[in-house]
């Protein structure tokens, strides 16, 4: 028998019955979490791909009028035109909570309009490119959004699948060789006290029956 962790009496196995009770419910609960959390995960898994491939097509063609205008208008100019106007705070972050896990809700304002640069030295398909980009960027920043809240929910779906493994294989495994070893360590115990009395019950009967051996009057023959 490996050696005992705990001291081998009746309130530590009832504690210990107690602890595993506890480690069972524990164990339960997060088991249903993580198969709640993989249902999530899965079911937001597919409407991601489906706008990243939305996203990536939209982005694609956006980049290829973006090059004909920086072909039509120069490298220098190209970039000073993207240069031009000044940045803005266009996106507000709230949270959620899903499962247990805060997700980041991006809420987006509405883009300035294209412009700040010389129409005279771009081509009009400057216009259409950035047109392009800015039709594109809502579902951009939507699917960021989701993208992130997947991150999220895989990452405590590892957590809690490693709290999962850790309850079933390692502390409830231990509890029960715990609980079997103060039950067989309590076992020696109360056998050990049977024998001890057994043989004081017979210390006992056999120093009677000697009393009563001497107590007894001589016979009559005797006499």
């Amino acid at each position: 028998m490996a050696q005992l962790r705990v001291n081998p009496n009746r309130m530590e196995l009832m504690r210990l019955r107690r602890r595993r009770q506890v480690a069972q419910r524990g164990h339960k609960l997060l088991k249903d979490k993580l198969d709640e959390l993989m249902k999530e995960f899965l079911s937001r898994i597919g409407e991601v791909r489906t706008l990243r491939a939305l996203v990536e097509r939209e982005l694609s063609a956006a980049y290829g009028i973006l090059a004909l205008a920086r072909g039509g208008a120069g490298r220098t100019t190209f970039a000073g035109a993207l240069a031009s106007g000044s940045p803005t705070g266009l996106i507000n972050v709230t949270e959620r909570a899903v499962m247990g896990v805060r997700i980041p809700l991006f809420n987006m304002g509405a883009l300035p309009r294209p412009g700040g640069y010389s129409l005279a030295t771009t081509p009009v398909l400057m216009d259409t490119a950035l047109s392009a980009l800015a039709g594109v960027a809502p579902r951009l920043v939507e699917l960021a959004e989701k993208e992130k809240a997947i991150e999220l929910l895989a990452a405590e779906i590892e957590r809690t699948r490693r709290r999962v493994n850790a309850i079933e294989h390692v502390l409830i495994p231990r509890l029960d060789e715990d609980i079997r070893g103060i039950g067989m360590r309590l076992d020696e115990v109360e056998r050990a006290n049977l024998v001890r009395l057994m043989k004081v019950k017979e210390i006992i009967e056999a120093q009677g029956r000697r009393d009563s051996a001497t107590q007894r009057p001589p016979s009559a023959g005797g006499v």
